[in-house]
């Protein structure tokens, strides 16, 4: 099988799905050309290697195979070659604006990461034909690690800073944790490249706080999981997630999660492997810089800050010191080898 594959390189969540289906294809016999978005940031010689073959295959590239664009959902109008166009966009909120839908409606078919991305693509009405194309995790990178035995407790959270990922919150319900008396520590690490540094210093003022340890943003997957290794709980209380691939990562490394119950991570977050924050109700979704109520996301009032904080103890309670086996397991159906051979698939109906 030939394919086009267009798609970026970098340590952001797009780059990072483009290097591991660019190898995870390429590993399963498929002739990729490659197209990069932007300039290739890659971290290791066998990144490199699949990228320099990607892009030389691409030389004498099927103008006729089938494309599958790995892009944003308003930037889907440019493709390679002819042939059928797929578009894997990976978004947020439950609306799409006049701009994405023209952009989506220019593709053939779309893969997306979730159920409730497909639920996302119906409710919009595209009549496009969607295919459900989970995201994964490289395991050799992420492989389990041991439960901490102190008697401190690290919570962690890694995503760049923004509302939609619920930084705005995060620290009240650690607050609300430090004065039940617990020994604890939050670690995020949220540098946000897009961020001004006026941006940047208001979040770094919000955490300010001696039991928070701003960590920088790590330069390679191996050092995420060096960090995540150290933690005890993940703590994701996003109002909207595309995948959340640090969230997967985090139950690859058998770390425990807690998590809200909203969005694409519900693709692999289930009350066996995390602790859920109930969402009864969405909000248009706005921030003043990427959001400006085009559509909605999960709405976290006192009740939803309340129950971040109860699961928050509740693991402290129960499952500090313990490894997060039903993660783990999880993350191993999460790989990016099936991602490829879901994306196969879908490619040969």
């Amino acid at each position: 099988m030939r394919l086009n594959l267009q798609a970026p390189i970098n340590q952001l969540g797009y780059g990072v799905a483009g290097i591991n289906i660019l190898k995870a294809l390429q590993q399963e016999g498929v002739e990729v050309s490659f197209f990069p978005i932007g300039q290739p940031q890659v971290t290791n010689q066998t990144d490199a290697d699949a990228v320099r073959k990607g892009m030389v295959t691409a030389q004498t590239f099927d103008s006729t195979a089938p494309c599958v664009k790995i892009w944003h959902q308003n930037q889907m109008a440019e493709r390679i070659g002819s042939g059928k166009f797929i578009g894997f966009p990976i978004f947020e909120l439950d609306t799409f604006n006049e701009l994405e839908k023209n952009h989506l409606q220019s593709c053939n078919e779309l893969m997306v990461c979730s159920k409730w991305a497909k639920d996302v693509v119906d409710s919009n009405t595209l009549f496009c034909p969607t295919t459900v194309v989970p995201l994964g995790v490289d395991a050799e990178l992420f492989p389990p690690a041991p439960a901490r035995q102190d008697d401190k407790t690290i919570f962690f959270n890694c995503g760049k800073w923004e509302i939609r990922k619920g930084h705005d919150i995060l620290i009240n319900a650690f607050k609300k944790v430090l004065e039940h008396g617990e020994n604890a520590e939050l670690w995020m690490m949220c540098t946000n490249p897009f961020n001004s540094p006026e941006e940047n210093a208001k979040w770094h003022q919000l955490y300010n706080h001696p039991n928070v340890k701003l960590i920088p943003r790590a330069e390679t997957q191996a050092e995420v999981y060096n960090i995540m290794s150290q933690v005890d709980c993940g703590v994701f209380p996003s109002r909207g997630e595309g995948w959340n691939l640090e969230l997967l990562e985090m139950m690859a490394a058998g770390k425990h999660v807690v998590a809200t119950d909203y969005s694409a991570h519900t693709e692999f977050c289930t009350k066996e492997n995390a602790g859920l924050v109930s969402i009864s109700d969405v909000e248009p979704a706005f921030d003043g810089k990427w959001f400006f109520g085009q559509g909605n996301w999960a709405k976290i009032g006192a009740h939803e800050e309340m129950d971040l904080y109860m699961k928050m103890m509740k693991f402290i309670l129960d499952k500090k010191g313990t490894v997060n086996q039903a993660g783990i397991e999880t993350a191993r159906t999460f790989s990016w080898q099936n991602t490829a051979r879901e994306m196969i698939k879908c490619l040969k109906k």
